[in-house]
C-alpha cells in the first residue's frame, strides 16, 4: 500500500509492518504519530509505505521484495530519508540502505525522537542527557558507515550534542559515555539536594506529568505565568520546570511542569532523563494531563500510567486532568472509575479553579485542621509549623502562642499535647 503527497523541502517516506501483533488499526495511529514527530523535526512526508506480515523480517525488517519496492519509489520520488516506525538493529540498517543505496539515509522511531529531543534540549543538564542517550543508541547504529559518515550533522536524525563524538573510533565513545554518567551523576546529586531543600519547606509538591503535547506547559504556564515556552508540538519541553503556587485556601504548594511521554519512548531515553522524570516519584501528587480532544487519548492515558508505574511513581495520589475540553473531548468515557477528575481548557482557563479545589481536596485528605496553644518558653515549634504545615492564623498571648494550622499525622505527633481540643483516644485509634 503507498500513499503519495504534495511536499515541499526534504522528501521523506515512513515505513510500518501490520504484523498479526499490531493490526492496522494500531499500526495507523502510530504511523499518525510519526508523521508528527517528522513535522517536529522539521521534515514532510512524501511517501507512506505499508506491508501486511505476520513477522517482520530479521534482515530488513520488509520483506525482500518490499524492500526492492520501497527503492524503486524513493528513486522515483526523490526520497532521501526512510523512517521505520520501529526499532531497527543495526544490521537492519545497514541491509536496508545497500538495497537503497547511497543517497537515501534510514533511521527508526527512537532515532528520530533522539533528534527531537537534540534539538529542544536547552539546559546544560539536558544537553548532556540527550548526548548520553544518542552515544549509547544511535552511535552502534553508525558504527562502521566509513565514508556515509561524512554525511552526519546535515538532517534529521543526526544533530545533537553528541554527533562529533559518532565519528570517532568505539574505545573513544565509551570514555565518553562513562563521562557523561560522571557529570549527569553530579547533576542528579544537585537536584536531590535541592528535593531536600523543599522537603525542609514543608510545601507540597505537584508533579504535571502526561502524554507529549497534552497542555503541561501550557496548564503550569496558566496557574504560574511561568514563561515556559508551549507550543502545538511534540516535546515542546524537556527540561523540568518548578514554580510556587497558591491554592484557593491560601496555601503555596510546588508545580514541576515534566517532559512528555510517548509510545516506544527508547530505553536509553528514559535511563538519561531518569533524574529529571522522577520529579514524579518524589511528587505528593500527581496531574495526569490528558488531551481529551484526540481520539488516541486512551492509548496516551494507558502509555503513561504504564511509564509512571515502571518509574515506581504507579498508586500515587493522582488528579486526572482532561485537558481542552473546549475543542471537545473524543472519549467521555475514559473518566469512569477514576476517584479524582476534572474537565479544563489550560488554553482559555475554563474549569481551571474547579481543578484546582479538588487538589486542595486531595492534598488535605489525610490532613487535620488545629488548634495549638503552644508556650511561650517552646515557641520554637512555631517555626517548624510553618515549614511543615499550612499556618492559617497566629495569635500572641500571656499564656502562649495560639496557631491554627493544617497538618499531617507527621506534624500533628510532636505537637499533639498542645492540642487544644484533640481527638479521642477511639478516634485517634481510627
Amino acid at each position: 500500500m503507498e500513499e503519495k503527497e504534495r511536499t515541499v523541502g526534504a522528501k521523506t517516506a515512513l515505513v510500518s509492518v501490520i504484523t498479526r501483533d499490531r493490526d492496522e488499526q494500531e499500526v495507523q495511529a502510530s504511523l499518525e504519530e510519526l508523521r508528527r514527530l517528522l513535522e517536529t523535526a522539521g521534515g514532510v512526508v512524501a511517501l507512506t509505505f505499508l506491508q501486511n506480515k505476520e513477522t517482520p523480517d530479521v534482515r530488513t525488517y520488509l520483506g525482500s521484495g518490499k524492500v526492492a519496492e520501497l527503492a524503486y519509489y524513493c528513486a522515483q520520488n526523490d526520497i532521501t530519508l526512510v523512517v521505520f516506525d520501529c526499532e531497527l538493529s543495526p544490521s537492519q540498517i545497514r541491509n536496508i540502505e545497500e538495497v537503497l543505496g547511497d543517497k537515501v539515509r534510514v533511521i527508526d522511531r527512537s532515532m528520530l525522537i533522539l533528534d527531537i529531543f537534540a534539538l529542544h534540549a536547552v539546559s546544560g543538564e539536558g544537553k548532556l542527557q540527550v548526548e548520553l542517550a544518542q552515544l549509547k543508541y544511535t552511535a552502534p547504529r553508525l558504527m562502521g558507515r566509513g565514508a556515509e559518515l561524512s554525511r552526519l550533522g546535515g538532517g534529521i536524525g543526526t544533530r545533537g550534542p553528541g554527533e562529533s563524538q559518532l565519528e570517532t573510533d568505539r574505545r573513544h565513545l565509551q570514555r565518553r559515555v562513562r563521562m557523561l554518567e560522571r557529570s549527569l551523576e553530579e547533576m542528579a546529586a544537585g537536584r536531590r539536594t535541592q528535593r531536600q531543600a523543599r522537603d525542609r519547606s514543608g510545601l507540597a509538591r505537584i508533579a504535571i506529568v502526561g502524554y507529549t503535547n497534552a497542555g503541561k506547559s501550557t496548564l503550569l504556564n496558566y496557574l504560574t505565568d511561568a514563561g515556559i515556552l508551549a507550543r502545538d508540538q511534540l516535546f515542546a519541553t524537556l527540561d523540568p520546570t518548578t514554580r510556587k503556587c497558591e491554592l484557593p485556601g491560601g496555601e503555596t504548594v510546588l508545580l514541576t511542569d515534566t517532559v512528555g511521554f510517548i509510545r516506544n519512548l527508547p530505553h536509553h531515553l528514559i535511563h538519561a532523563f531518569r533524574s529529571t522524570l522522577e520529579e514524579a516519584v518524589y511528587a505528593d501528587l500527581l496531574l495526569i494531563v490528558i488531551d481529551a480532544s484526540d481520539p488516541e487519548a486512551g492509548a496516551q492515558l494507558a502509555v503513561t500510567e504504564e511509564l509512571l508505574e515502571s518509574l515506581g511513581a504507579g498508586g500515587k495520589p493522582t488528579l486526572y486532568v482532561f485537558n481542552k475540553c473546549d475543542l471537545g473531548a473524543a472519549l467521555p468515557g475514559m473518566s469512569h472509575g477514576k476517584e479524582h477528575v476534572a474537565y479544563i481548557s489550560a488554553a482559555t482557563g475554563q474549569g481551571v479553579d474547579l481543578m484546582m479545589q479538588k487538589v486542595e481536596q486531595i492534598l488535605h485528605a489525610d490532613k487535620r485542621r488545629v488548634t495549638f496553644l503552644i508556650p511561650n518558653a517552646k515557641q520554637g515549634l512555631l517555626s517548624k509549623l510553618y515549614q511543615n504545615a499550612a499556618v492559617e492564623q497566629v495569635e500572641y498571648g500571656i499564656d502562649g502562642v495560639l496557631v491554627t494550622a493544617t497538618v499531617d499525622a507527621k506534624t500533628y505527633g510532636p505537637l499533639r499535647e498542645f492540642d487544644t481540643n484533640p481527638p479521642k483516644k477511639e478516634e485517634d485509634d481510627e
